[in-house]
């Protein structure tokens, strides 16, 4: 009898630790292993190298730069919210750099395509998912709001206060990375790397420069 209990006691304790697991996967993505962290935020740095040359190709570097990257990448956490699904942030953090081509095509500030395809997920989110969305949108007005308003500044000032705002927004992916919340971890680590990259060197080559 003692054994028998015994097992039964075991079953139960397994089967309830898988139920846990399973819940705990369907809750979310499991955490990434340590090289594929290094590995994400390393594809971050190298893309945020990578729009650094690239501005400074284009007429030399300045506030819209950055700016650029902060609109996109809070466009990212704002179409995951509103839509409900993850994976639309790496969806658009791919579309968002062909809204970024159009404007330049149609002689149109950038930041205003930008703003524009945020404040439609916007209001999608509110209607679909208010509880989701309102942080988003909050966060989507305090980064990308500084980004837009460096742009009427001083240029090297401009570029300071557009590349804090974009280092700054490193944190807001460090939350949702930590949290498994709103978007793929693998997003918000490759957007880390980008955010501090790119905003840090935007102000160091803004002071030194």
């Amino acid at each position: 009898m003692r054994a028998s209990e015994t097992n039964t006691a075991t079953t139960e304790t397994t089967m309830n630790a898988t139920s846990t697991d399973a819940a705990a996967s369907a809750s979310g993505s499991p955490r990434p292993r340590a090289w594929f962290i290094v590995l994400l935020v390393v594809v971050g740095v190298i893309t945020g190298g990578g729009l650094l040359l690239g501005g400074a190709a284009l007429g030399g570097l300045d506030a819209t730069t950055p700016m650029t990257a902060v609109g996109i990448a809070t466009l990212c956490y704002v179409a995951a919210a509103a839509t409900g699904i993850r994976w639309m942030a790496w969806a658009w953090a791919g579309l968002g750099s062909v809204l970024v081509v159009g404007a330049e095509l149609l002689d149109v500030p950038r930041w205003i395509v930008l703003a524009a395809v945020g404040a439609v997920f916007l209001v999608v989110g509110l209607v679909r998912r208010p509880r989701v969305t309102v942080p988003q949108g909050i966060a989507m007005v305090a980064y990308f709001g500084v980004a837009i308003a460096a742009l009427f500044l001083a240029p090297r000032l401009g570029l300071v206060i557009a590349g804090v705002a974009l280092a700054a927004h490193a944190g807001w992916d460090l939350v949702h990375y930590r949290r498994d919340a709103v978007v793929n971890r693998s997003l918000a680590l490759w957007c880390l790397g980008l955010d501090v990259f790119l905003g840090g060197a935007c102000v160091v080559l803004a002071i030194v420069g």
